[in-house]
């Protein structure tokens, strides 16, 4: 799994500069890295892994298809050709 880096310091001062009082920007600061350090974030590459196997399956399905698709069309060729 990934990690975020989060800079507590510069997102109070951005509070601050905003309107917050120093006890609120630190309370919602504190908040927020609670909040991702909780979270279960993925990558790009962690997806990868996980979809290759559902690729494959829809590559062979594809595959699959076509060779019925063909077989259909030459038994309707056979009756009516």
């Amino acid at each position: 799994m990934a990690t975020i880096t989060f800079d507590t310091h510069k997102f109070v001062r951005k509070l601050q500069e905003a309107g917050f009082d120093q006890k609120q920007a630190e309370g919602l600061t504190e908040a927020m890295r609670a909040a991702i350090d909780e979270s279960e974030l993925v990558t790009k590459r962690d997806l990868q892994i996980e979809l290759a196997p559902l690729k494959a399956d829809l590559n062979l399905l594809k595959w699959m298809m076509g060779v019925l698709v063909a077989i259909a069309i030459a038994n309707f060729s056979k009756q009516f050709l």
